[in-house]
Order: structure tokens, then sequence, then C-alpha cells
């Protein structure tokens, strides 16, 4: 049995404790199913901005008249738009292989591991065990209950990066973030897209008149279906057929494609580690549970990332690797705080938010509501956008943001502003005493707040 300080489980946001350790002097180990690097760089978020960067700038050709420019665009290479994602990501992929491998402080492990014991683990032919583990194991795509589906091949986020033609038709099953925004990248692309969604909105977890615009935007370049559940799929000659129960009217359709991609949602890969031999408590979602500072309910054992499936962006659990890596090295207690984390959806228009929902906030405090639209800034009105907004959710009495919302052109970036100012506690009269640049979309923050 070979004993360690650490180990590490995944080399995505667990790369970070496992460095940080081996810097410090602790015997670690790193062992990571593949490949190396996680979910972010090889199949999230890296590989999908890449490709979404070239339907912006279709859509912005496309959408160039309304500022008096008539272009056109004459052709797309999507094999090249493809190629040039795969050789960056590959890049990247084996430059942080080919260091571990070559690591003298952290013994690297490519492969499955499961546990054994509480703080045991089986690796091959061989035994491990460290007094403190870091589970950063990570996720895979849901694969819906649906008849028929383990007789086709389905593309997932995933695999549809290996494609090396442009689907002609594509169903979606799914209406959240993956679906949204592999939505607009196809559709930009030139594909006739078709998303199924079994719920009443797109994104459920944006609010309610983000959703709203979100589904009238992308309305206009593919067909979306509400309410409309998979029942079962079949392949022939001609393609993929899709039945669908529309669970309002409760009448069958069926769908037609020449692909399908499932963006239903992510599975834990928890179920993979043998977790009821440690005693490990999982979440009725199948994510394993963890308090504040990213502990398990047993001790020295931590759940960092998709593993505990809080928040499933890789800034945020990067930050729970800072908290596991500073409580665990440096004998400190902080805790991982959410309260001012925010997500971006890349889709068009791009959405931003941070905090709390006008309808979370309702529930515990007595709030304020703001709203403005980009048009009534000059910054808006330059570049046209007659439709995006931003909303913000105030605290009454103490003008605390609690929430900020944005839909529309750079709202990722607009969204940093306000993610600043609600992480040192600010208030509405803190940030609005800032001057903001005239004419600039930064502008649409002030008028939010005012």
């Amino acid at each position: 049995m070979k004993e360690y300080d650490i180990i590490v489980i995944g080399s995505g946001c667990g790369q970070i404790v496992a460095y940080e350790a081996a810097e410090h002097h602790w015997h670690t180990a790193l062992i990571d199913r593949g490949p190396t690097g996680g979910t972010c760089l090889n199949v999230g978020c890296v590989p999908s901005k890449m490709l979404i960067a070239s339907a912006d700038r279709v859509l912005d050709i496309k959408r160039s008249e309304k500022l008096g420019i008539k272009a056109s665009v004459e052709e797309i290479d999507f094999g090249f738009i493809m190629e040039r994602m795969r050789k960056a990501v590959a890049r990247d992929r084996d430059a942080l292989d080919s260091d571990l491998r070559k690591s003298k402080t952290i013994d690297f492990y490519p492969g499955e591991t499961r546990f054994a014991g509480d703080h045991t683990l089986e690796y091959q032919e061989e035994t491990f065990k460290a007094k403190t583990i870091v589970i950063a194991s990570g996720s895979r795509p849901s694969i819906p209950d649906i008849s028929g589906i383990e007789r086709i091949r389905y593309l997932t986020n995933e695999n549809l990066l290996s494609l090396k033609e442009r689907p002609g038709s594509l169903v979606i099953i799914g209406g959240s973030y993956i679906a949204a925004e592999y939505g607009h990248f196809f559709a930009a692309l030139g594909t006739k897209v078709t998303m199924l969604e079994m719920g009443n909105r797109l994104i459920p977890s944006e609010e309610p008149e983000i959703s709203d615009l979100l589904y009238k935007s992308l309305s206009q370049r593919m067909s979306i279906h509400l309410n409309t559940v998979a029942v079962s799929i079949a392949k022939d000659d001609k393609g993929i057929d899709i039945l669908a129960l529309d669970s309002k009217s409760k009448t069958e359709r069926h769908y037609r494609a020449q692909e399908i991609l499932l963006a239903a949602g992510r599975t834990s890969n928890a179920d993979t580690l043998a977790l009821e031999k440690t005693g490990v408590k999982i979440n009725p979602r199948g994510y394993i549970a963890v308090n504040s500072y990213m502990r398990t309910n047993k001790r020295g054992i931590f759940a960092i990332g998709d593993a505990n499936g809080i928040q499933m962006f890789t800034h945020v659990v990067n930050s729970e690797a800072g908290v596991v890596e500073g409580n665990i090295l440096h004998g400190s207690r902080i805790k991982m705080d959410f309260s001012a984390a925010p997500h971006a959806i890349f889709t068009h228009p791009q959405i931003a938010s941070v905090g709390l929902s006008e309808a979370a906030a309702k529930s515990q405090h007595k709030i304020l509501v703001g709203r403005a639209n980009y048009f009534d800034t000059a910054g808006g009105e330059a570049i046209a956008e007659t439709d995006g907004f931003a909303k913000v959710v105030v605290e009454k009495t103490t003008g605390k943001i609690l929430g900020f919302h944005i839909i529309g052109p750079q709202a990722p970036i607009l969204i940093q502003e306000i993610t600043n100012a609600m992480a040192l506690h600010l208030t509405v009269d803190d940030v609005s005493s800032g001057l903001h640049i005239h004419p600039a979309l930064s502008e649409l923050i002030l008028n939010t707040l005012s």
C-alpha cells in the first residue's frame, strides 16, 4: 500500500489543490480518469466558446444592415471552425498532461479509481491511502429515459466536438445552458434547429422576463417547442424520428432531423467511485454532499466542482479549490461564499446573472426592483440594441444589491462591476457614486441602479 499526505481525484479544478499541496511539500498523488484538464478544457467552456465566437461573427454580419451596412456571409468553413477548436484544446490538454507526467512532486496516475474504505483507494492493481482526499471527479451528460435511445447514435456536448461536417438539421432535447448555446451555434452556421424543452420556458433558472426574451430572440432562428417531452426515438434511411408529447394539449407530434443532441442536464461521476464503501453522503440529486468548507461528512474527505454539483461553473469551482487548499494547507477556516458568484450564458443574446432572483429575494427580504433598457443609453442606441435590458434586486432598507440580471450584448463583461460590488458588500449608492464613461454600455448599470 502506498501512503500519501493527500490524494486528489480529478485534474480539472483538482489540479489546483494538487499543485499547491506539492509546493508545500505534501506527498501528493493525482488520479484522473481523463481527459487531462477536466470538463472545462476538453468538452465544456473552452471548446464551446471557441465555436460560439464564430457563430457570433456570423450574426454580427447578418445584422449589420440595421447600422447601414449591407454585408453577407459568403462561406462558412465548418471543418476549419471545428479543427481550430480541436487543435487549441489538444495543445492545452497535452501541455498539462506532459507537465503532470514529468512532475517530480506529484505522482500522476491516469485512469479510474474506486474507494476501498474511508481513506483508501484502489487504482488498477495498487492500493493508496491518505489522510486527506479531495474528490473533483466531475460530471457527464445525462441521458434521458427515452424509448429507443439506446439504438441510435446521438450527440452530446462531448462527442459533437468531433463532428467533421455540419448537420443539415438538428433536434435538441433540452432548453437550458447547453441547449441554448449550441442551438445558437448550429443555427448561426446554417443548420435547421428544433429545440424540445419539457418545461414551460427556456433556462428556467433565469428571471422569467429574461427567459421570455431569449425565447423570442432564438425563435427567429430556430423552432422551439415548450412543454414538449420526447417519448420515443427511431432511426431510418431518412434520419432520426422523434415522437414527442405536448404536455399541455396532450397531443403527439413527430419531429425529424439528421442528428439529435441530448442537452438534458448533467449526471455526477460520484457513482463511479464506490462511495458506499466510505459512508460519504450523496444528496438527492446524486452529487456529494458538502458543507460550506467543502467538507463531506467524513473527516479529511472533501468534494469540489461538479462532484458536489452546487454551481457547475469553472470560475466558481476554481474558487472552491482555493477554499479547500487554504483550509487543508494553512489551517484556515474559510467558507465558500456563493452569494456573489456570477454566471453567463453565451447564447445570442448573451445572458449574465449574479446573486438572487427577484422571487428568491422577495421571500427573504423587503426589496426594490430596478430595470433599464440598453436602448435608453447612448451606447445601446449606437449599436441599435432595442431588446436587451438589465434588472437589479435591492434590499429596500439598506440599498444592498441582492441580485443583478442582464440580457444583451457584452452581458458577461457588464456583470463584473456588480459582482465586484457585491463581493465587497457595497450598496447601490456606492456603485452609483463612481463615474461611468459616456457613451459606453456600462451606463446601463448606472441607469438600472437609478
